[in-house]
C-alpha cells in the first residue's frame, strides 16, 4: 500500500514542482487529462455488477468515484442513493445527517468539478433537500484535487468509475517521479489508469468491490504484470465484460475497454472463485442488460456467459473460449517458445528524431559508413518489400562504439547543421558527449542478415522476407531464423496456429487491429527446425508465399500434430482475428 502520510497536510505542503504539475494538469483539455464519458447503459451494467443496487441500504455503506468528470457515474450513483434512501423511509430533512458519509468523489479538472457540482446540488434540492443541506452534503462528498494524491480517510464499500486514459508521456515529469515513488503497478510504460487500480483496491474494505471500465491493455500486457500480481494475492476478479467493438463512450478511444469488477477477498464469495466472464461475442447476439442479468444469475444459462479460472501471479489474463484455451494450453505444454527454439525477435531504430535522422538514402550528404538503407513499414506491400528509398544515419560502429565525428567530416557536418534538434532529445541531455547517438543502438550487421519484418499494428498476419538487405525502422519487429529456413519460418509465421497465439495473448486497437509486439511474438511457440522431417520441411518451404490460407496451414498444422478438430479451432479463431477477413464478411 502507499505511503500517503504527506497527503495528512493537504495539497500546499506538495513541493512546488508537483503543485505545478497537478494545477498543469488540472487546466488540461478532456483528450489532455484523459477523460472518456461514459454512456449510461453502460454505467447502468457497472452499477449493477458492482452491487450497488437501490434494493439495498446504500446510506450505510460508503462509495468512492475517484474520477468523476462530467459525473456520468455520480450522478447515477447518487440517484440510487436517493432511491434507496427514500424507500427506506427516510426523509429529506434527515438528509445531511444521513447521508453526508455515504459518497466520496474526486475530480482534478476545476472545470468539470463546479458543472457537476451544480448539477448534483441541483438534484439533491429535486428530491426535497434544502438548498443548504444540498450544498452543505456536496461540500463533503466532493474533493478537487489529484485522486492519486489527495488525502482520503477511510475504507470504501464501493469504489466504482471510469479513471483517466494518460500515457505516462503526458504526465510530467515531477509528478511522475512522485507517482513512481508511490505506487508499485506503475511499471515500465504503464498507462495512469493503473495506479488508479492500485489506490482504489487499497482503499477497498474487506468485501469491498470495485468496479471499473477502461482500456483493457492491462490484462494482457507487460505493464500489468505487478497489478494482476497484486489482484492474484488478496482481491478476486468476479466479472470480466469483454467490450470489444461496444459503444460504451460518448467519443471515440483508440483502445479496446473492458469492464473489470473486483472484490476483496473476504472468505467464501457468492459464487467460489471462478471468474464470470461474457466475451464481445455475447454482446453482438444480445444486449447488455440482458449479459448482466446472465452474469448475476445464481446459475449460468445459455452461451452468453461462462466461467473460469484465471492464471496465477502475473501471468496474462485470457479470456478465450474454453476449446480455444485448451489449445492454446496444448500448443505451450509441448514446444517450445519462439526464442528457446533458436530465433530471435527485436524491434527496429528509433532515432528521436526522424526529420533528421531519415532521409532519402542517396541524397544523404554523409559518408557512405555512416548510412544504412531503411525499411519501414509502408514499404511492406503484398507480401513483398517494394523499397521508397529510404535511409538512416548510423551513428555507430561495428563494435557497438560511437563513431568518431572526427574521422567522417560530412557526417559531423550534417549533425552540425542540425544540433538544436538533435541535442534536444531526451537520449543526447541524458548523455552530452554521445549527444548524437540514436535512442536505439544500431547494429549494422543486422542489414545483411535474413529476417522476417512483421510491422506492429496490423488487421492481418503479416511477415515479410528480407533476405538481408535493409535495417528496419522503430514501426518493424524482426525475427531472425537461428538454424530455421526463413521461408519454412515465413510459413509457420504466417499459418492460423501463429494467428491464433498472437490473438490471444496481444490487446488491440480500436478496429480489431492486432498488435504484433515484440512481447507477444516471444510467445509463440514453435519446434526445433532439427526436428522437422525432410519431407515437411520441402512443404513448408514451398508454401510460404502462396496467397491461399488453407495451402499454408495444411503443412503447419502437421508440424504440430494437431488433430482434425484442434485444426478447425485455430482456423476459426485465426479467422475471426483478422480484421481484413471481418470487412469482407461484413460487406456480403
Amino acid at each position: 500500500m502507499m505511503n500517503s502520510l504527506f497527503d495528512l497536510f493537504g495539497p500546499r505542503e506538495r513541493s512546488p514542482a508537483v503543485i505545478a504539475a497537478v494545477q498543469h494538469l488540472a487546466l488540461e483539455s478532456e483528450s489532455g487529462r484523459g477523460a472518456v464519458f461514459t454512456k449510461p447503459g453502460v454505467v447502468a451494467a457497472i452499477l449493477d455488477l458492482s452491487g450497488y443496487t437501490e434494493d439495498k441500504p446504500l446510506h450505510e455503506s460508503r462509495a468512492l468515484e475517484p474520477s468523476f468528470g462530467g459525473g456520468d457515474f455520480l450522478l447515477a450513483m447518487v440517484e440510487r442513493l436517493l432511491c434507496s434512501w427514500k424507500g427506506g423511509g427516510h426523509k429529506p430533512v434527515d438528509a445531511l445527517s444521513g447521508l453526508s458519509n455515504s459518497i466520496r468523489a474526486v475530480e482534478l479538472h476545476h472545470g468539470s468539478f463546479a458543472c457537476t457540482q451544480d448539477k448534483l446540488v441541483s438534484r439533491l434540492i429535486g428530491a426535497g433537500i434544502s438548498e443548504g443541506d444540498a450544498r452543505k452534503i456536496c461540500s463533503r462528498w466532493l474533493i478537487c484535487d489529484d485522486f492519486l494524491l489527495t488525502n482520503l480517510s477511510g475504507e470504501f464499500d464501493f469504489v466504482i468509475g471510469n479513471p483517466p486514459y494518460v500515457r505516462q508521456e503526458r504526465i510530467p515529469a515531477a509528478l511522475l517521479t512522485e507517482y513512481r515513488a508511490r505506487f508499485s503497478t506503475l511499471y515500465d510504460r504503464a498507462d495512469l489508469y493503473v495506479p488508479f487500480f492500485e489506490r482504489a483496491l487499497d482503499l477497498l474494505a474487506e468485501g469491498g468491490v470495485l468496479g471499473f471500465i477502461c482500456a483493457n491493455r492491462w490484462l494482457k500486457n507487460r505493464y500489468g504484470k505487478p497489478l494482476r500480481e497484486k489482484i492474484a494475492r488478496s482481491f478476486r476478479l468476479t466479472y470480466f465484460l469483454d467490450m470489444e467493438g461496444v459503444d460504451a463512450f460518448h467519443s471515440e478511444v483508440i483502445a479496446y475497454p473492458a469492464i473489470t469488477v473486483i472484490q476483496r477477498n473476504s472468505g467464501i464469495a457468492r459464487h467460489g472463485a471462478r471468474t464470470r466472464v461474457a466475451v464481445s461475442s455475447a454482446l453482438a447476439d444480445g444486449d447488455l442488460t440482458s449479459i448482466v442479468s446472465d452474469l448475476r444469475r445464481v446459475d449460468i444459462k445459455g452461451d452468453s456467459v461462462s466461467e473460469m479460472d484465471l492464471t496465477d501471479g502475473g501471468a496474462p489474463w485470457l479470456f478465450n473460449g474454453t476449446s480455444d484455451l485448451a489449445l492454446l494450453r496444448k500448443l505451450e505444454r509441448e514446444w517450445p517458445t519462439l526464442e528457446e527454439a533458436g530465433c530471435k525477435v527485436g524491434i527496429g531504430v528509433a532515432t528521436g528524431c526522424d526529420r533528421v535522422y531519415i532521409r532519402d538514402f542517396d541524397s544523404l550528404p554523409v559518408e557512405p559508413a555512416r548510412k544504412l538503407p531503411l525499411v519501414m513499414g509502408r514499404d511492406l506491400i503484398d507480401g513483398e518489400i517494394h523499397w521508397h528509398g529510404k535511409g538512416v544515419l548510423n551513428p555507430f560502429e561495428p563494435d557497438g562504439s560511437l563513431a568518431d565525428l572526427g574521422m567522417y567530416p560530412r557526417f559531423a557536418a550534417y549533425l552540425e547543421s542540425h544540433r538544436d534538434a538533435i541535442s534536444g532529445r531526451n537520449v543526447a541531455k541524458r548523455n552530452a558527449v554521445g549527444w548524437y547517438r540514436t535512442i536505439d543502438k544500431i547494429h549494422p550487421d543486422l542489414v545483411s542478415q535474413p529476417k522476417l519484418l512483421v510491422p506492429d499494428i496490423k488487421g492481418k498476419s503479416t511477415f515479410v522476407v528480407d533476405e538481408g538487405h535493409y535495417y528496419p525502422h522503430h514501426n518493424l519487429y524482426f525475427i531472425l531464423p537461428g538454424s530455421w529456413d526463413i521461408r519454412a519460418l515465413q510459413t509457420v509465421m504466417r499459418s492460423s496456429v501463429t494467428l491464433m497465439m498472437v490473438a490471444s495473448y496481444c490487446t488491440r486497437m480500436a478496429g480489431g487491429f492486432l498488435r504484433f509486439q515484440a512481447q507477444y511474438l516471444r510467445r509463440i511457440r514453435l519446434p526445433r527446425w532439427q526436428d522437422v522431417d525432410a519431407e515437411l520441411r520441402r512443404e513448408l518451404i514451398s508454401v510460404a508465399t502462396m496467397s491461399d490460407q488453407e495451402s499454408v496451414d495444411r503443412p503447419v498444422f502437421r508440424l504440430y500434430g494437431l488433430s482434425v478438430q484442434e485444426s478447425g479451432i485455430a482456423g476459426q479463431v485465426a479467422t475471426y482475428a483478422q480484421v481484413s477477413l471481418k470487412s469482407r464478411r461484413s460487406e456480403k
